[in-house]
């Protein structure tokens, strides 16, 4: 292999750049304003809903369970809009004596320096037939583990995501959709999450699209724009302000 002195130099230069950069953003430390006072301004945080998937539910270590849920971004952020005039809010917790949920996945030890993991079985939330226990009663927190943007405006959808059909009356099972389920809400303020997972299946199957009415799609822009417009419409006509989140980069994730 030939190694010019151009490009010899050009490698030096980099490096040089890169030991600048790493040296400038170690002096630079961050300078915080004590003067700041924080204050709700004109957004009425009395009534906060939190729309989202697993991220917004508290999903965690591959299951949903209590510890997982109760430090869901939303419950912290609802603590803090309580000091500015925010209500209660309710997330569908599982009970104590159901306190592990779905189940999870949790460390068992380490082999030659690889973690070994094993499922956690005890104190679930199933029934004898084999779904989650029904969550009753008006909530808040309206995250869904898995739920697709495209899949929102679905009703069969609930029938097959069992942490959706957790928080339905057997009758809506199969026929009432997430947008529908979240509507009329008489909400003030919401956050908005969803998106995530209509490219994350995709991603994480290879970018292979083998299954199109599935998980592993991903979602056409024109029909992601179409929805996502539609939602945010629907969560602001009464004139309700809210916050969305961006999509990540899916393949800074881990499991890349």
């Amino acid at each position: 292999m030939v190694i010019t002195m151009k490009k010899i130099q050009k490698n030096i230069k980099l490096y040089l750049g890169i030991a600048a950069m790493a040296v400038l953003a170690a002096s630079c430390k961050p300078e915080i304003s004590r003067e700041f006072e924080p204050s709700q301004g004109n957004v009425d945080f009395s009534k906060y809903i939190a729309v989202g998937n697993s991220l917004t539910a508290g999903f965690a270590d591959g299951g949903l369970y209590l510890e997982g849920q109760q430090v869901a971004f939303p419950n912290l952020l609802a603590e803090k809009m309580k000091t500015h005039g925010g209500g209660e809010f309710v997330t569908p917790y599982f009970s104590e004596a159901q306190s592990n949920g779905s189940g999870y996945l949790r460390l068992k030890a380490l082999e030659n320096g690889r973690p070994v993991t094993e499922s956690v079985t005890e104190k679930l939330a199933y029934t004898a037939n084999g779904v989650l226990t029904k969550f009753t009663g008006e909530i808040n927190n309206f995250g869904i583990p898995g739920m697709r943007l495209d899949h929102s405006g679905v009703g069969v959808v609930s029938a097959a995501n069992m942490y959706f059909s957790r928080l339905l009356p057997d009758g809506d099972v199969g026929r009432k959709s997430y947008q529908e389920f979240v509507s009329n809400r008489n909400h003030t303020f919401f956050s908005f999450w969803l998106g995530n997972n209509d490219v994350l299946g995709y991603a994480t199957n290879g970018a292979v699209n083998d299954n199109p009415a599935g998980t592993t799609q991903l979602t056409p822009v024109n029909t992601f724009r179409g929805v996502y417009t539609q939602f945010i419409n629907q969560l602001i006509a009464q004139g309700q302000k809210g916050v969305v989140a961006t999509i990540p980069d899916v393949t800074s994730i881990p499991f890349f």
